[in-house]
């Protein structure tokens, strides 16, 4: 009676390890090295507000990006049900609408913490908050969208986290060149969202999700999202040789050679090899944003 008792009580109540998947950490780390790098970008000490600093680390990774994650698996439970039926939701792990309650939870608390971001701080936050709904939830879903989905997680990753990291703690806007390279590396994460949605091809499918896999095909998906994270970057280039910090230019110019030589790797096998360059070329493509962000601030540009 008593062990019939707990298996009751454990499927109506969320595990907390269930919980912890659900909100994944492992995708907590893109928006956070974003926020570093507009921090470091902007040109302000990062030692002048660390509170600040940690504040909006855990504001864009833990909470925004977690808070997007659960909302995005309940939403995507019926789909998940097909690809995945091992995450919490459709395992029965999170019973229930407890993946509702935990994100409807989540978004509350993310606008609490960036009320102590100041009004860039704030807006930013209620942008992403509302960027994750519109992403994953009826009847807007942009995730349907192969092109608008993956370019409003693409922006909500890299672009958004990078130039609320500058604003807060330059307490102002950011310049137009923190903002021109925040929107680059944005713009080419596009297509690391577009090799992400490899894993779902099969649910999407029969569930009607357009993306770029389903629409185009694995391989001309695949060359569309190379083409995608490539070019940003080029342009970067260009543009801090043309500012005056050649030297990092170069270094970055480095880093999508080697980008490009993974990118050779996973064009023999999208489907097969999409994980592995997750692993490979996108580890190059974010330490290309630290070296930009560097550059940005040996420039002086953050003013």
């Amino acid at each position: 009676m008593d062990v019939s008792s707990g298996l009751h009580v454990a499927r109506r109540t969320p595990h907390p390890r269930a919980v912890l998947t659900l909100v994944k950490p492992i995708t907590w780390f893109p928006p956070i090295w974003a926020y570093l790098c507009g921090a470091v970008s902007c040109g302000v000490a990062v030692s002048a507000a660390p509170g600040q600093v940690i504040l909006g680390m855990v504001l864009a990774g833990p909470v925004v990006c977690g808070m997007s994650q659960a909302a995005n698996d309940w939403c995507d439970r019926h789909v998940d049900a097909i690809n995945e039926p091992d995450r919490p939701i459709p395992s029965g792990r999170i019973p229930g609408r407890w993946g509702l309650w935990i994100a409807l939870a989540m978004t509350l608390l993310a606008l609490w913490i960036g009320s102590f971001l100041g009004p860039w701080g704030f807006g930013a936050t209620v942008f992403g908050v509302l960027a994750a709904w519109a992403y994953s939830a009826e009847p807007v879903r942009l995730k349907r969208s192969g092109v608008w989905g993956p370019g409003l997680v693409a922006l909500c990753y890299e672009g958004l986290p990078w130039f609320t990291g500058a604003a807060v703690l330059s307490a102002g806007a950011p310049s137009a060149q923190v903002i021109a390279i925040a929107a680059l590396y944005a713009t080419g994460a596009h297509g690391i969202m577009t090799l992400n949605d490899f894993k779902a091809l099969k649910g999407d499918r029969q569930m009607g999700v357009n993306s770029l896999p389903v629409t185009l095909g694995p391989e001309r998906a695949a060359r569309v999202a190379c083409g995608v994270m490539a070019l940003p970057q080029v342009v970067v280039i260009a543009l801090l040789t043309l500012w005056g910090a050649p030297v990092l230019a170069l270094v970055i110019a480095a880093l999508l050679a080697g980008q490009v030589w993974a990118m050779t790797v996973l064009l023999r096998d999208p489907e097969g090899r999409a994980p592995w360059y997750n692993g490979t070329g996108v580890l190059m493509y974010v330490s290309g944003m630290m070296v930009a962000a560097f550059a940005l601030r040996s420039l002086g540009a953050g003013a």
